[in-house]
C-alpha cells in the first residue's frame, strides 16, 4: 500500500520525537511492505522566524494533499511575549479548523511495567485504560469575541465560550460510538451548575443517549472530574468534554501512566469507518515542546510513536501493522528500557534516539 504523510515536526522536541516516529515508520514499511511518501513542512514558531507565519499557504497544501498527518509540537519562550500578534500555536489551531479537525481522542493507559513510576500509588493504576474524547474546535479557544484592550479603569480581556446544538451533537455521538466499542460507559463532562453552554451540553447528552440505550451515560462536573481521575481512574472508559476541560484533564490524566510522554492522541473530522471519501486526520503526542531539553537527545519519544500506531490503524486500516508498534513499545517497557522521564522506577535508561531504535528493532 502507497501513503502520503505530511510530517510537521514544529518546535523545541517536536523533531525529536517525530524523527523517532519515522524511523518506526521505516521499520514497519520494512517488515509490511508498504511504501510511505513523507513531505515535511513548516509550522509554530520556527515558520515565524522563516516567514512571518505559523501556517504558510504551502503547508496548508502540503496537509490538503496528504492521507495523513504526523505533527509534533509548536511553541517555546521565544515566542512567547502576550503582546505579539502572531503565536506558533496559532498554526495548529488553523489547521485543526481548516480541516474540521473536531475529535480528539487521547487514549490513557497505564502499563503494568510503568506502574511504579506514576506519583499515584500502584493500587490506583490497576486497570486503568480509559480514552478521552476532547470536542478541538469550538469553545474558548475559538469563540469570539476574543480580544484585548484599555479602558480607563485599566486594562481588560473577554474569551467566548460558545458551542452550537451541531458541535456538541456531534462530538458526543463520536462518543457513544466509541463506548459501544470498549465497555458501554460514557462519562460527559460539563459544568451546568454554571455555565449555559455547560446545560446545553448536557441536555443534548440526554437527547442522544436515547440513540445508545446500551451506553451507560454519567454526568460529571468538571471539577468532580479533576478529582475522581485521581481518585478512582479505573472506573472511567470513556470520558468526552468540551474544548478546555478536555485539554486540561487529559494533561492531568498524563500522571497516570507515568508521565506526559506516554500519551498519543488523534484529531479526526469524522468517525472512523465512515464513508465520507476525503477526511484528513492529524497525529500527535499530547505533550509540548519542552524547551528546556530540546536537542538534547533525553525527550521521551513514545507518545509520537503511538500516534503513529493510531495513524496507521485509523487512517489507513493497518491494524496488524499498528499493534505491532504497540507491542514494540509494550514489549520495550517491560525490558526495562526507560527515558528519564519514566526512569523512576530504575530501569535501563536511554536517550530519544535509542529508545527508536529498540521500538523500531522489535517491529
Amino acid at each position: 500500500m502507497k501513503a502520503s504523510i505530511a510530517v510537521l515536526p514544529g518546535d523545541g522536541i517536536g523533531p525529536d520525537v517525530v524523527a523517532e516516529s519515522i524511523k518506526v515508520l521505516h521499520a514497519v514499511s520494512d517488515r509490511f511492505g508498504h511504501e510511505f511518501s513523507l513531505k515535511t513542512a513548516e509550522i509554530g514558531g520556527g515558520s515565524i522566524d522563516k516567514y512571518g507565519d505559523p501556517l504558510p499557504q504551502k503547508t496548508v497544501e502540503t496537509c490538503n494533499d496528504s492521507d495523513a498527518i504526523l505533527f509534533g509540537a509548536v511553541g517555546g519562550p521565544k515566542w512567547d511575549d502576550p503582546t505579539n500578534n502572531v503565536r506558533p500555536e496559532d498554526g495548529i489551531l488553523a489547521i485543526r479548523k481548516s480541516l474540521g479537525l473536531f475529535a480528539n481522542l487521547r487514549p490513557v493507559k497505564v502499563y503494568p511495567s510503568l506502574i511504579n513510576s506514576s506519583p499515584l500509588k500502584p493500587e490506583f493504576l490497576e486497570g486503568v485504560d480509559m480514552l478521552v474524547l476532547r470536542e478541538l474546535t469550538g469553545g474558548l479557544y475559538f469563540g469570539k469575541p476574543k480580544k484585548r484592550w484599555n479602558t480607563s479603569r485599566g486594562r481588560r480581556g473577554v474569551d467566548t465560550l460558545k458551542y452550537t446544538e451541531r458541535e456538541i451533537e456531534r462530538i458526543l455521538r463520536v462518543g457513544f460510538e466509541l463506548a459501544m466499542g470498549r465497555r458501554k460507559k460514557l462519562a460527559s463532562v460539563d459544568k451546568q451548575n454554571v455555565l449555559e453552554s455547560s446545560r446545553l451540553w448536557r441536555e443534548i447528552a440526554v437527547e442522544v443517549s436515547h440513540e445508545y440505550p446500551e451506553v451507560e451515560l454519567e454526568h460529571i462536573l468538571v471539577d468532580n472530574a479533576a478529582m475522581q481521575l485521581i481518585r478512582n481512574p479505573a472506573n472511567f472508559d470513556v470520558i468526552v468534554s468540551e474544548n478546555t476541560f478536555g485539554d486540561i484533564l487529559t494533561d492531568e490524566a498524563s500522571v497516570l501512566a507515568g508521565s506526559m510522554g506516554m500519551l498519543p492522541s488523534a484529531s479526526l473530522s469524522t468517525l472512523p469507518g465512515s464513508n465520507r471519501t476525503k477526511k484528513v486526520s492529524l497525529y500527535e503526542p499530547i505533550h509540548g515542546t519542552a524547551p528546556d531539553i530540546a536537542g538534547k537527545g533525553i525527550a521521551n519519544p513514545i507518545g509520537s510513536i503511538l500516534s503513529t500506531a493510531m495513524m496507521l490503524r485509523l487512517s489507513f486500516g493497518m491494524a496488524d501493522e499498528a499493534d505491532s508498534i504497540e507491542s514494540a513499545v509494550e514489549s520495550v517497557l517491560s525490558e526495562g528500557y526507560r527515558t528519564a522521564d519514566i526512569s523512576a522506577d530504575g530501569g535501563d535508561v536511554v536517550g530519544t534516539t535509542q529508545m527508536g531504535d529498540v521500538i523500531a528493532g522489535q517491529i
